[in-house]
């Protein structure tokens, strides 16, 4: 089986109204302030072409700014640290741990990640957290010029590892993304909670498996 991760929310917390708030407390004074600056900024077009690698973080931030008639300043200091700022989720890298000891032993599973994700950010990622060593493959979207949910970024995942459809899970805390998967052929499991990823794995996998040995 092929086991295909997520990044935000998956196995690095990833609370993008948390962060605004902490930067904009006057704009984001309520959860509901919050959640609606976040949902401005990470999800307009404007960060999804930084997310392609399509413009640079200088780009996104002056665009971001005067969209959203924001400080420029402050638009850099929420986005600029977030690669380095971005924290594992400690349950998820121990269920990728053990999934790697798995096919140490066993080779039944394959390990990849496919992740939305800017370059300047994926780098820091790569600097800071060995366990990512843990894959066998992956694409990050700012490398390749793709992001999810468009099909050609899970094609191309899929093409560079030889991946069988019906032998791969995706696994993603958007339900869009796991639909485009699953449109292509691929098992998806749409993330709620990461603290669920263990168990959520067990209805597909051997239970054995998600145990530490």
């Amino acid at each position: 089986m092929n086991l295909v991760f997520d990044f935000g929310a998956v196995l690095f917390d990833w609370r993008p109204a948390d962060c605004v708030a902490r930067r904009f407390p006057g704009l984001a004074a309520s959860p509901p302030q919050a959640q609606a600056l976040a949902q401005a900024i990470f999800h307009h077009a404007d960060w999804q072409a930084f997310d392609q690698g399509l413009c640079s973080l200088e780009q996104v931030v002056e665009a971001t700014a005067v969209r959203l008639s924001l400080a420029r300043d402050e638009v850099h200091a929420l986005l600029a640290p977030i690669g380095e700022e971005l924290q594992p989720i400690r349950s998820s890298v121990a269920v990728l741990e053990s999934l790697a000891r798995r096919r140490d032993r066993q080779g039944d599973v394959r390990l990849y990640f496919l992740s939305n994700m800017p370059a300047p950010f994926a780098r820091a990622l790569e600097q800071r957290h060995a366990f990512l060593q843990l894959f066998d493959g992956g694409l990050f979207s700012g490398d390749v010029k793709l992001g999810k949910p468009d099909a050609a970024i899970y094609q191309l995942l899929a093409e560079r590892h030889a991946l069988e459809p019906a032998s791969t899970l995706f696994i993603d805390d958007l339900p869009a993304n796991v639909a485009a998967a699953q449109a292509l052929g691929w098992q998806g499991l749409h993330l709620a909670r990461p603290e669920r990823l263990a168990a959520d794995l067990q209805a597909q996998l051997n239970p054995r498996s998600m145990r530490s040995r």
